[in-house]
């Protein structure tokens, strides 16, 4: 998944008295949504690799703001024709963009760029964990032994493939491990962004939510646009403004929108499945496109990492 593209529709388990209109009963799932979700998969699976790739081309901070610079637009034009929030709920987006972004995406580029993409698309898989955990901290929903089992699981993998998950012609010294822990603290930031959120949603629209945060989250990284482009030494060509394109227009704003309107028409429980996809495309692009080698421990952190998920998705006990 990508951090900071906001999803919290299906993160939480909050039950409807009466089905969503157009959603399908179970067992009868449309055909073309599906393919748009899987279609989604595809392109937040292969976020990190790009994102790998682009910061060949550009400056960490630089790359970020040229991102959110292309998606904000797309933003924009979710918010036409639709009323102002109030002030309150305004500075609360802003604070989730800071939160989402600011936070979450820059250090998931940070990390990115000391780190090996295959082992920052695995850490960024426990997001879901910590979401289970912050919901029961801020919206009151319970918490099971199984989850607090599933985040030590999840963590124990990503222990092993941090220290050992990549071939040992990849050394892995203290600025990649450094890099692991920013990937690590973007999932966090990105769970507590799609938390907060949560609560926002309750009274606002996610697509307001989404664009207002996603819009105050991209300005203070503006300033990184002329500071990182002053010694000319910036020079991308074709490839560099490709990388931008696929995440700010592809991962970011098309991303939201297919999500956004998949939920429309799709059960929140075949959404929410959906991305655990994205880590096993993510490690194989990252293979098979940046050449990076895999060790045999890999696929060992790797599945603790899925056990760990799993565990917390077992569904809370209801009185």
């Amino acid at each position: 998944m990508a951090a900071g593209d906001a999803r919290p529709d299906v993160l939480f388990d909050r039950p409807r008295r009466t089905p969503a209109a157009g959603v399908p009963a179970i067992g009868r799932v449309p055909f073309l949504p599906l393919a748009g979700l899987l279609f989604l998969c595809l392109i937040w699976g292969l976020s990190i690799p790009a994102t790998k790739l682009g910061l060949r081309f550009f400056p960490p901070l630089l790359l970020a703001a040229l991102r959110y610079a292309a998606a904000a637009p797309f933003f924009a034009l979710v918010l036409i024709g639709r009323p102002l929030p109030s002030r309150r709920a305004l500075a609360a987006m802003a604070a989730l963009g800071v939160i989402g972004i600011d936070v979450g995406q820059v250090t998931q580029i940070l990390g990115v760029q000391m780190t090996e993409a295959s082992v920052a698309t695995v850490i960024s898989a426990t997001i879901p964990i910590f979401v289970v955990l912050l919901a029961g901290w801020r919206l009151g929903q319970p918490l099971r032994l199984a989850h607090l089992a599933g985040l030590g699981v999840a963590l124990a993998g990503i222990a092993v493939v941090a220290r050992g998950g990549l071939s040992p012609a990849v050394e892995r010294n203290a600025p990649t491990l450094a890099g692991d822990a920013l990937v690590l603290l973007s999932a966090a930031s990105t769970a507590l962004y799609y938390t907060l959120s949560a609560e926002l949603t309750r009274k606002y629209p996610v697509a307001v939510v989404a664009a207002w945060s996603s819009l105050f989250g991209a300005l203070p990284l503006a300033a990184a646009i002329p500071w990182e482009t002053g010694g000319g030494e910036v020079a991308p060509g074709i490839p560099g403004v490709g990388v931008v394109l696929y995440l700010g227009v592809l991962v970011t704003a098309l991303g939201l929108w297919i999500w956004l309107h998949t939920l429309r028409v799709l059960p929140a429980r075949i959404a929410a499945g959906t991305q655990y996809l994205q880590p096993l495309i993510g490690v194989a692009a990252s293979a098979a496109l940046l050449g990076e080698p895999l060790g045999p421990t890999f696929g060992v952190g790797t599945v603790l990492v899925f056990v760990g998920i799993t565990l917390t998705a077992v569904p809370p006990r209801r009185g």
